[in-house]
C-alpha cells in the first residue's frame, strides 16, 4: 500500500489558506473604496418619505 504524502496535503491546505486570506484582503478593500458613493449600498428598512403609512 503507497504511503500518504502529507507534504503534498499540508501544501494544499497553505496554499487554500493564502488564497482565502487574499481574497478577504480583496473584498476588504472593494468595501473601502465603494464607501464613498452610499447609492451603491443597498436600501435601509426604513419607508421611504414620499410613502405614507395606509389609514384604518
Amino acid at each position: 500500500m503507497a504511503k500518504p504524502n502529507y507534504s503534498f496535503e499540508k501544501r494544499q491546505r497553505e496554499l487554500a489558506k493564502k488564497k482565502k486570506k487574499e481574497e478577504k484582503l480583496k473584498d476588504k478593500a472593494g468595501r473601502k473604496v465603494g464607501e464613498g458613493a452610499p447609492d451603491d449600498e443597498p436600501a435601509t428598512d426604513a419607508a421611504p418619505a414620499n410613502v405614507q403609512p395606509p389609514t384604518p
